[in-house]
């Protein structure tokens, strides 16, 4: 069935109360159009400036239906809204992107087999559904000697994540996590970390912004950088991957793909991290570094609106906020007079927690 473009007025629902549901909805209301956010959290932060809000858990199914029914479109901020939440509400509505993206992304083990079908290189790995498998996963270790367990679903920013070395380290990281499924993925001596922030319309177009360099502490991103400094061949093969991954899935909106730089002579140049079916951290820098930001080219395209420019007028570095970090945000406004501070409205404070971030931008002295 054809997908009429939503009118000024209509509402955008969004699955997710956190600070990318918070700046999409501002997205949406400069376009002229409402939004609706679904989020189990009672003080979400989305919901201060949405114009509906809807606090019930993914699970309950007569909220969902109200929630899909108030809505012209539903999108989601993070992929980890369950794939059943997002089938119930294209019964009444459709969502964009769609169920099967979130349901690839949320479970690394599927992640990695979508990305290897589709011909994509990824870290050398080996998947860990049960104890049956550990054999195998010693031997791949034995051979990789540093490798990193990640558990297949529920982990974020470093969480569900443990560095092993030795066979005694890979089996209490194993029991630590519960003996869920889990991957184990070969630690790889890479150059840098960059990221592609993509954007693909309805009807297939897609356009991808600069990439940045990202670092990160403690597995949390910490600054994202335009331009990165890894060659530009490198940054045009990343976004042909990127764009190949999102027709793929048959995509709509924004998404972030993280790629893994190899140094010269590496069989591969780029490796795929993860991928993110949504707007993602690494993509703050836009609204400060370009006319229309990630958040609005989403909404622009899961509302079925022709998408905008992804051309950067300025060099960037966005810088996040986590945990006590914000409580300088007095001082940032004071000795930081030409950067831009975002305060995501959450409100406690906590290590390592997103609470805000801050993006310095200059004259753009590349291409």
């Amino acid at each position: 069935m054809p997908f009429e473009p939503l009118q000024p007025g209509a509402t955008i629902g969004i699955f997710g109360g956190g600070q990318l549901g918070r700046f999409l909805a501002i997205a949406a209301s400069k376009l002229g159009l409402q939004t609706a956010v679904y989020a189990p959290e009672q003080d979400s932060p989305a919901f201060q400036v949405a114009s509906q809000q809807f606090a019930a858990s993914y699970g309950d199914e007569a909220a969902l239906e109200r929630f899909a029914k108030a809505c012209g479109v539903i999108t989601f901020e993070f992929e980890n809204v369950p794939a059943a939440t997002l089938e119930i509400a294209a019964r009444h509505c459709p969502v964009r992107p769609g169920a099967r993206a979130a349901a690839i992304a949320q479970d690394r083990i599927a992640e990695k087999r979508f990305l290897m079908e589709a011909g994509l290189p990824t870290a050398p790995q080996a998947v860990i559904e049960s104890q049956d498998d550990m054999p195998l996963a010693l031997a791949f270790l034995e051979r990789a000697g540093r490798a990193i367990l990640k558990r297949s679903r529920e982990g974020y920013d470093g969480k569900g994540q443990k560095r092993v070395s030795s066979a005694g380290e890979l089996k209490a990281a194993y029991a630590g996590f519960g003996e869920a499924a889990c991957v184990l993925e070969a630690l790889l001596d890479f150059s840098m970390e960059i990221s592609v922030i993509g954007v693909r319309s309805l009807d297939g177009r897609m356009s991808c912004y600069d990439c940045p360099e990202n670092h990160h502490k403690g597995g949390i991103l910490h600054t994202s950088t335009v331009p990165a400094r890894c060659p530009e061949k490198h940054q045009r093969l990343a976004k042909d991957m990127a764009a190949r991954i999102a027709e793929a899935l048959g995509y709509c909106g924004a998404m972030g793909v993280e790629f893994f730089v190899m140094p010269d002579g590496a069989a591969e140049p780029l490796i795929v991290n993860e991928i993110a079916p949504r707007v993602h951290n690494s993509g703050h820098w836009t609204m400060d570094a370009c006319a229309i930001s990630q958040f609005e080219n989403h909404i622009r395209a899961v509302a079925g609106w022709p998408i905008g420019s992804v051309a950067r007028h300025s060099a960037a570095v966005m810088t996040n906020l986590l945990g006590e970090d914000v409580l300088r945000w007095r001082s940032i406004l004071a000795d930081e007079p030409g950067s831009s501070i975002y305060l995501y409205g959450k409100s406690e404070v906590r290590p390592g927690r997103k609470l805000g971030h801050v993006t310095g931008i200059s004259p753009l002295t590349d291409k």
